[in-house]
């Protein structure tokens, strides 16, 4: 078996890659990312010697090079997850978004498609999406996966978009697909341009911590590496055409996970009570700031068995201690010294060169 994993030097992917490349050391793993700033291959430096990992420098929106990479490689499946993600970014360069989320898919869709020439026994394009597809929630319910698409801003909008292509070459041509939309994802080597991330590299070095309007929006925290185990059993149970919300079953208003925050962070640093509390400032709410995400799992539970093995407590504390631990690459990732981990471990080729372990 081999696949491919898109974005796969990211946060949430690196966990994808690594969960897949350990897990299953007969299968042949794939990473493809292009290494915009997000992308960091320090990431999956544990496993860079592993000989069923390969990483690929490269962009889902160049058509050729995407082609000729899976007539090469002959893939059995794709994990895709390479995506533009941060909202304020989509806010301001929204055709970004849309290139790299919608074209960047349908680019690997047609890839898919050519490479398996309607041969599709033991294939499968699993197109990992998000909560914010469907807009927002008041105080009650939660987002099923009949829940109606209601995006709000650029990102969720791209990521709406991307959605509906998958489900179309599916209709379509017949492409075994299955999508998976999940909830806010935290834990390490989340880049710091995140809250969680962002927050404990403030209070670290003492900066403002600026909380959104009153900071009463909500939303519910998945642990990234049970969002691993999720796609896992996704990728070899799902029922193709269809989608499976991943949830954590961990609702927090943004301003009682900062105080969290500010309190862990307090305790691990040995400063007084309430320290961290002072840096809390409240800014101009971000536009088109949906109130409140809740994602019902229970379709995943219920069909393959998964569930979240964390609470959000636990799992916060756990991060913090790994940002503390590791505030080294946390000191190259905010100084940006860590752009240069590809050209030092790799060389300088050519974007389409895979590099075998």
């Amino acid at each position: 078996m081999h696949i491919l994993v898109t974005g796969g030097a990211g946060f949430i992917g690196s966990h994808v890659v690594r969960h897949f490349v350990t897990g299953y050391p007969s299968y042949t793993i794939t990473n493809l990312d292009s290494l915009t700033y997000a992308g960091n291959l320090e990431n999956l430096d544990d496993i860079r010697h592993l000989s069923n990992y390969r990483f690929v420098k490269g962009d889902i929106t160049d058509a050729a090079l995407m082609n000729s990479l899976f007539e090469e490689q002959r893939f059995d499946g794709v994990i895709h997850l390479a995506a533009e993600s941060h909202v304020d970014r989509s806010i301001a360069s929204p055709a970004e978004f849309a290139v790299t989320n919608v074209l960047g898919t349908v680019h690997l869709l047609n890839a898919a498609r050519q490479s398996w020439a309607g041969n599709y026994q033991g294939k499968r394009f699993y197109h990992i999406s998000t909560d914010e597809v469907y807009g927002a929630l008041g105080g009650e319910g939660m987002f099923t996966e009949e829940t109606p698409y209601d995006p709000h801003s650029p990102y969720s909008a791209s990521k709406a978009s991307s959605d509906h292509f998958v489900r179309a070459y599916n209709d379509t041509y017949g492409l075994p697909v299955v999508i998976s939309n999940c909830s806010n994802n935290y834990g390490p080597y989340q880049f710091p341009e995140k809250l969680i991330p962002l927050f404990i590299n403030n209070i670290r070095n003492g900066k403002p911590l600026p909380v959104y309007g009153k900071g009463e929006n909500i939303r519910d925290w998945l642990w990234v590496e049970d969002h691993a185990k999720a796609i896992d059993v996704i990728y070899h149970g799902g029922k193709d055409g269809q989608t499976y919300n991943i949830g954590g079953n961990n609702e927090w208003k943004n301003i009682d996970l900062v105080r969290q925050l500010c309190a862990i962070m307090d305790s691990k640093l040995n400063r007084p009570a309430g320290e961290s509390e002072k840096l809390i400032t409240y800014v101009t709410d971000r536009a088109g700031h949906d109130l409140r995400y809740a994602i019902d799992s229970s379709k995943l539970q219920r069909e393959l068995g998964w569930a979240p093995s964390i609470q959000f407590e636990e799992g916060l504390e756990r991060t913090v201690d790994w940002y503390l631990a590791n505030q080294h690459w946390l000191d190259q990732v905010t100084s940006g010294a860590y752009q240069s981990y590809y050209d030092a471990m790799y060389g300088t080729g050519g974007t389409s060169s895979v590099v075998s372990r």
